[in-house]
């Protein structure tokens, strides 16, 4: 991988701060790069991601080592206001886009 996300265009149903902040959840330790590379985004998009998250109370971080660990307020309402106005909180979104370790071993019985 060239550290070179695929270009996209178009609209999309999430946001960058949307995957970044899933991406989060599903592995609290997960270096900047690898975030980058599971959403298709670059290191420095991740980094603003992560620091506007930071700034409105979304996330922290605590330092380990050479990385970061990261903490989701998990009861942060989140901030659009058809969202925000029914008291939706960072916690329902993630429980939509976070698939759990079972979810994840289990195979899939969609069919096409």
């Amino acid at each position: 991988m060239n550290g070179v996300p695929e270009p996209h265009n178009g609209w999309t149903f999430l946001t960058n701060h949307a995957r970044v902040l899933a991406a989060i959840a599903d592995n609290q330790s997960a270096r900047i790069r690898d975030i980058a590379a599971h959403c298709r985004l670059t290191e420095r998009a991740v980094q603003k991601i992560i620091a506007d998250l930071e700034q409105d109370g979304y996330l922290s971080h605590t330092r380990e080592g050479r990385g970061n660990t990261y903490r989701i307020d998990p009861a942060k309402i989140l901030r659009h206001p058809a969202e925000a106005g029914l008291g939706l909180t960072v916690a329902s979104l993630l429980s939509l886009l976070v698939q759990d370790e079972d979810h994840r071993a289990a195979p899939s019985h969609h069919q096409a």
